[in-house]
């Protein structure tokens, strides 16, 4: 007779590059995005959602190919229809696809222009590794159907709003500003046409590594090509010196203020009109945004920002924090951007045909919140709720009404309903939950209608430092009337 064999068991693990969030790291998100919502809320925008699937043509930048339907998505085919094939469909991997499409759907019945924020999280099949996950937050604020630069100066202003809102002071950060015109006008001006697109792709890629490569390897790109670390050569966009030193100019143009960074930009652009037409824009947001209090303190023309100017049309935005921090090598460092954003005039066009301004702004969640608990700044209350103890069985009715009475009050509390029979148990449970207190109540004190309040963090304190005499002056268990536990606990719960 065969040996049966045993169906294995499933193995409990989080799949790869993706990650469990437990209480605290919920409630500190959770708290975090209310703030944010209430500020953009207050700002006149709208919340929405949508769903979490797209079609993967309406996704856009994942097109399909034939070999690879699924690239950089999680994706997927519908079951064929009998005229047609299943649409392929996909976890949306940011918030500003799904917007494009939501604003072509809608158009006739929403306001035009048509300012939103979202919040939720995002898919991207991509080669996790350390801090980069496959899901994970975003929390985006959007206004499509205006082409102002009022829109654009709005966006950083709240942007600033946000992030003092959630406990980042003014100083520890700043809110830096480029354009794509003006780029766009310094690589005319440099002999690159919009036609030359094998050098423009070259030249855009190139920047945009600035931060990792610096300087001189950005100009090798530039140039002839680079070879890396690992003896791997990059063919460059060829532009001979001159050509390179417009463009390193532009990344280098920012000056002791943005009244100088922008004669600056002026003469490298000279009179083309594309990119005359960025400096103004430029100007314009720096005076809308001094005009309503938020001077280059907090928000900065800087011509070194440069993520995204392949996507962007217009201005672009990053919000990047200034204070210290220290690397893994223990070597100090700034903190780092925590949010992007620009003018994306096209992407609506790709559903409608028609050119539909838009601009918004997207905040890294994670990195924000990690960035909140380094500064201490998080504003979560991760106690956990008064644990009821049981020490009757049959007088759970009792331990409930403690509990309900405790909640009525605004205090969070719950009834242990693991196995009561060890006491000691039930304390190890609410020392796990972080619970502040906890209330006891046997046959005698139900008797007497009397309850004893353990104050569990007192206790803490006391058992790392006092001596036993000191332990026995300052008493961290006492009994009370039965009518006075709510009072109380809620003395202890305000002196902690």
């Amino acid at each position: 007779m065969a040996k049966i064999k045993k169906t294995p068991r499933p193995k409990a693990e989080t799949p790869k590059g993706f990650r469990d969030y437990f209480g605290a790291d919920v409630t500190e998100r959770q708290t975090m995005l209310d703030a944010i919502a209430r500020l953009y809320h207050a700002h006149g925008f709208d919340p929405l959602e949508s769903a979490a699937v797209e079609t993967v043509e309406a996704l856009g930048k994942f097109l399909p190919d034939v070999d690879r339907p699924n690239e950089g998505v999680f994706a997927w085919q519908e079951e064929a229809d009998s005229d047609r094939p299943g649409d392929w469909l996909a976890l949306r991997y940011d918030l500003t696809a799904p917007l494009a499409r939501v604003f072509a759907q809608h158009r006739n019945d929403l306001p035009t222009p048509y300012r939103r924020y979202a919040m939720g999280p995002v898919w991207r099949n991509e080669k996790p590794g350390p801090g980069r996950f496959r899901q994970f937050y975003q929390c985006d604020a959007d206004t499509v159907g205006t082409a102002s630069v009022a829109a654009d100066a709005e966006i950083c202003i709240m942007l600033a709003d946000a992030l003092e809102a959630v406990g980042i002071e003014r100083g520890d950060y700043v809110i830096r500003i480029n354009n794509r015109k003006v780029l766009n006008g310094v690589l005319e001006v440099a002999g690159l046409p919009e036609d030359a697109t094998r050098e423009r792709g070259i030249v855009l890629r190139a920047i945009d590594k600035l931060d990792r490569l610096g300087g001189d390897g950005v100009r090798a790109l530039l140039g002839q090509g680079r070879k890396d670390e690992s003896g791997d050569f990059t063919d460059g966009a060829g532009l001979i010196e001159a050509q390179a030193n417009r463009i390193m100019g532009f990344m280098a143009a920012k000056s002791a203020d943005n009244e100088m960074t922008l004669d600056v930009l002026s003469n490298l652009v000279g009179d083309n009109p594309t990119g005359t037409e960025g400096v103004a824009e430029l100007r314009q947001i720096a005076d809308l945004c001094t005009a309503a209090g938020y001077g280059p303190d907090r928000i900065v023309i800087d011509p070194s920002v440069v993520r995204g100017l392949g996507y962007y049309t217009g201005p672009v935005f990053e919000a990047e924090l200034t204070f210290e921090i220290k690397d893994e090598k223990g070597r100090p460092r700034q903190f780092g951007s925590v949010a992007g954003g620009g003018r994306y005039d096209d992407l609506v066009k790709r559903f409608t045909g028609q050119s539909v301004p838009a601009t918004g702004i997207s905040i890294g969640v994670d990195r924000l919140l990690a960035a909140l608990r380094m500064k201490g700044a998080t504003q979560t209350d991760t106690t956990g709720p008064v644990v009821v103890t049981v020490m009757d069985r049959d007088r759970m009715p009792d331990y409930q009404k403690m509990a309900a009475e405790l909640r009525a009050a605004g205090i969070r509390a719950e009834v242990y309903l693991g196995n009561p029979k060890n006491f000691g148990n039930q304390l190890k449970y609410a020392d796990k939950r972080n619970s502040p207190v906890a209330i006891i109540q046997g046959s005698d004190e139900a008797t007497r209608n009397v309850v004893q309040v353990k104050d569990l963090v007192l206790g803490a304190k006391i058992a790392e430092t006092a001596t036993h005499e000191e332990w026995k002056d300052q008493p961290a268990q006492f009994e009370c009337d039965r009518a006075d536990m709510v009072a109380r606990v809620r003395a202890i719960l305000d002196r902690s």
